[in-house]
């Protein structure tokens, strides 16, 4: 990039120019984003203010977060943030990037939330589902469980940003495989979990920013990409307290196999949800008990 008496917009045209030879599909948007997150701008910048001079650290800066992204370094691993349910979550490396998909699966506990809930994430990431929850409702109370000690240690960053002062009160976070860590007397009135669902051969085909960047550990679901649902449908009973539910994101093509393995397991009223472009996203069901 020439970094000589650069206007905003002709900075922001050449960051389109390099995304879009390196083959970016939202090569506009992305320049734009990295743009704004470099300058302190926003959208309104670029269309009211585009004759900006544009200084020679923002130029430098955007020339770095510009090379990230034509080398498929994903968007919000480079700002380190991502928008979810209307929040803003810190992101790195280590966690899955929160997905619109995701909020379907939000969005569809919440119909069935009452103030005062106890609620456990299973596979917690981020934390982005579990906050979400907590920001939303009244007195209700969480734990987030992983294996990765570097994704808790965002979750609890975000508890602190998303739930403010005395977020830790509401939310916990433990560390170990599934349910290995979550005390058999604790009883949850609803358990959810966006678990690796994608099959282990498919991950090396993804699009660089995932199979490259994403934690695998969040992403194989191993052979068939149906193994953490099977071993939490089998657990998760022991943990769920009367009357409570399961909650599950799936990928669009294994609706019909979750609820056929939760019906086997005595789950009732089980049912598969779409998302808004009407593929199958999330499975639910209620205790037996």
């Amino acid at each position: 990039m020439n970094k000589n008496d650069l206007t905003y917009e002709e900075l922001y045209r050449q960051g389109c120019e390099e995304l879009e030879t390196a083959g970016i599909g939202e090569a506009k948007t992305d320049a734009r984003l990295l743009l704004e997150w470099c300058c302190g701008t926003d959208r309104n910048t670029l269309l009211a203010h585009g004759e900006r001079a544009v200084t020679e650290a923002e130029c430098g800066r955007y020339a770095a977060c510009i090379d990230r992204r034509r080398r498929r370094v994903p968007l919000q691993h480079i700002t380190g943030e991502q928008e979810f349910m209307g929040l803003t979550f810190e992101v790195n490396k280590d966690v899955l990037i929160p997905r619109q998909d995701t909020e379907v699966l939000v969005e569809e506990v919440m119909r069935y939330l009452h103030d005062g809930m106890r609620i456990l994430d299973m596979c917690t990431g981020s934390g982005c589902i579990l906050l979400s929850l907590l920001r939303y409702s009244n007195d209700c109370t969480g734990v987030g469980a992983d294996l990765s000690g570097e994704a808790l240690a965002i979750a609890a960053r975000n508890a602190e940003r998303i739930l403010g002062a005395g977020a830790m009160e509401k939310v916990a976070f433990v560390q170990g495989d599934l349910f290995e860590k979550i005390s058999g007397q604790d009883r949850f009135d609803m358990i959810v979990s966006n678990p690796p669902y994608i099959k282990t051969d498919v991950i090396d085909t993804l699009m660089p920013e995932v199979s490259r960047h994403e934690p695998r550990l969040a992403l194989d679901g191993h052979e068939d990409g149906l193994f953490f649902y099977r071993r939490i449908i089998a657990q998760a009973e022991k943990f769920l307290a009367g009357g409570g539910m399961l909650f599950f994101e799936i990928g669009y093509d294994q609706g019909a196999a979750v609820r056929l393995l939760m019906e086997e397991a005595g789950y009732t009223d089980v049912e598969v949800v779409r998302d808004y472009a009407g593929f199958d996203r999330v499975v639910c069901g209620g205790s037996h008990v």
